[in-house]
């Protein structure tokens, strides 16, 4: 069964930073689109980062040089390094993976709590 697992969640302070890791099982993961989204209690799901099959990123404009996604394919893993973080960043955040140009399959993770708080 194909599995996104993250992990890396936590408290941390304002200014501060943490590194989520989402490993994949039973896919070549550099093979996908993967991003991270994450949503806020009462808000709607929003997409953070992409990293796609070819090694392309893009970030919603609120992390745009706080936050950098990347992909290790050795370890079937990627990340998002979240630097600088502020409190309106708190949230879950889920990893996300789709084969490119294919929208009958797609793979879900459970989700890491972030939250950043004094």
């Amino acid at each position: 069964q194909v599995q996104l697992v993250e992990s890396g969640g936590g408290l941390v302070q304002p200014g501060g930073s943490l590194r989520l890791s989402c490993a994949a099982s039973r896919i070549i993961f550099s093979a996908y689109v993967r991003s991270w989204y994450r949503q806020a209690p009462g808000k709607r799901r929003e997409l953070v980062a992409i990293i796609s099959d070819g090694g392309s990123t893009n970030y919603a404009d609120s992390v745009k040089g706080r936050f950098t996604i990347s992909g290790d394919n050795a370890k079937n893993t990627m990340y998002l390094q979240m630097n600088s973080l502020k409190p309106e960043d708190t949230a879950v955040y889920y990893c996300y993976a789709r084969p490119p140009f294919i929208s009958t399959v797609d793979y879900w993770g459970q989700g890491t709590q972030v939250t950043v708080s004094s």
